[in-house]
């Protein structure tokens, strides 16, 4: 399309930043595609922001070399944001650019391999049907702190090598910077959260480090001993973003797929009756509803114009995922859910595009097909306890986390009657 936009719409731009527009943002997004495709916004943070919503423009500018990520160089706004105690966790792939990136990624890569991946397959198992057969069928269960969560949570600690009993400790703290708060409380909240990751972490790393073992920590810590690849900072860092990143998105995308399941009961009973369909319709259900609905912060090292609008130099710049998913100049009747759409897999950018892709993609994409085929095999006749409608969503302004507050399901559905 080539519509030019000389400004964008105040009133569409507001209601971005809204409560209501937590509960469903679809719309906002619609609307913003259609009359502010590249749209400058005030969050609660302060800071403007580029919000950049159709489908091409978000696969442009996630590979553009001049959308930075590296917050070192926009280090007032990064600072304004979070504050100055979250650079310590920041020293990552995640906030760098080649060749920084480059290098650390391929360490993760390294050792994240698909055969370590595929490995885990047994134990995500036992870790989903254990978690379950704590669940009561007798009444409603919240499927978030009793399934979602845990799930992933397990897996990534195991994969990372913490210890059973210190994984709750590791998954408060951080909670608390996942909810990413502006005022002075929550900032205060998130730097005491992030001191004490960053005080487990360099303790857990000694550790390993005297005594190794098969997981991804050591292995780490072997590539940083074997030829420098990573520092002491960048290994902190780089266990810090492999925990949070490993279970917090991956806890909502499960969440968000059973809620839709739940309420497409028809497509639901499809995937069922033949469960091989799981792994597309997963695509679909990444496309419909991601946990990542905004993107991490670039920023530009250069004006960049997109469709006539100047991002200028410095400025901070964000990618509408959600709103990129449901673009429908790139997918046919985007706000249906349609589990068996052909070529999604090839074309949604829930793990994101370019350099940045996400590198724990195989993993969530195994965590799902396992969570939803178990959960389904073992409660074929699981269902909403409450009124969908009823569901609250994460209500934290402009985030990047798409995901429910709580998800209450009934496992045994003829304990509603």
């Amino acid at each position: 399309m080539t519509d030019v936009y000389e400004s964008s719409d105040p009133a569409a731009a507001a209601s971005a930043c809204t409560p209501e527009f937590r509960t469903n943002p679809h719309p906002v997004y619609a609307q913003l595609r259609k009359d502010s495709p590249v749209c400058p916004l005030l969050p609660p943070h302060g800071v403007e922001t580029y919000l950049i919503t159709r489908y091409d423009d978000a696969r442009t500018a996630l590979a553009d070399p001049r959308f930075s990520k590296d917050m070192y160089g926009a280090m007032d706004a990064y600072q304004r944001i979070f504050g100055d105690s979250s650079v310590a966790l920041d020293d990552n792939m995640l906030f760098s650019d080649p060749p920084k990136h480059t290098r650390l990624r391929r360490v993760v890569n390294g050792a994240l391999t698909p055969r370590r991946v595929d490995a885990l397959r047994p134990r995500v198992q036992e870790i989903a049907d254990g978690l379950l057969d704590r669940c009561s069928t007798r009444e409603p269960v919240d499927l978030l702190p009793s399934f979602a969560f845990p799930l992933p949570l397990n897996v990534i600690c195991e994969l990372l090598g913490v210890p059973e009993d210190e994984r709750e400790q590791a998954h408060t703290w951080s909670v608390t910077v996942a909810k990413t708060g502006f005022g002075p409380e929550a900032k205060k909240a998130l730097e005491e959260a992030e001191g004490n990751l960053r005080k487990y972490l360099v303790d857990l790393i000694a550790r390993k480090r005297r005594s190794p073992g098969e997981d991804l920590m050591s292995a780490l810590i072997t590539a940083q001993d074997q030829d420098g690849a990573l520092t002491d900072s960048e290994l902190v860092s780089t266990a810090w973003v492999l925990l949070f990143a490993g279970h917090k998105t991956t806890a909502y995308l499960i969440g968000n797929a059973v809620y839709h399941l739940l309420n497409h009961p028809e497509q639901l009973r499809t995937v069922k009756q033949d469960p091989a369909l799981f792994p597309q319709a997963i695509e679909e259900l990444l496309r419909y509803e991601g946990s990542v609905e905004n993107s991490t912060f670039r920023y530009a090292t250069e004006d960049v114009k997109i469709r006539d609008v100047l991002i200028p130099k410095g400025a901070l710049v964000q990618i509408a995922i959600a709103s990129a998913n449901r673009d429908p100049e790139a997918f046919d009747e985007p706000d249906r859910l349609n589990l068996l759409r052909e070529g999604v897999q090839s074309t949604h950018i829930a793990f994101g595009h370019g350099p940045h892709y996400c590198v724990g993609a195989p993993l969530a994409r195994l965590e799902m097909q396992i969570a939803l085929t178990t959960l389904f095999r073992r409660y074929p006749d699981v269902a909403m306890a409450v009124p969908s409608d009823d569901v609250r969503w994460l209500t934290v302004p402009f985030p990047a986390f798409r995901g429910l507050v709580e998800l209450p399901v009934s496992l045994d559905s003829s304990q509603l009657r």
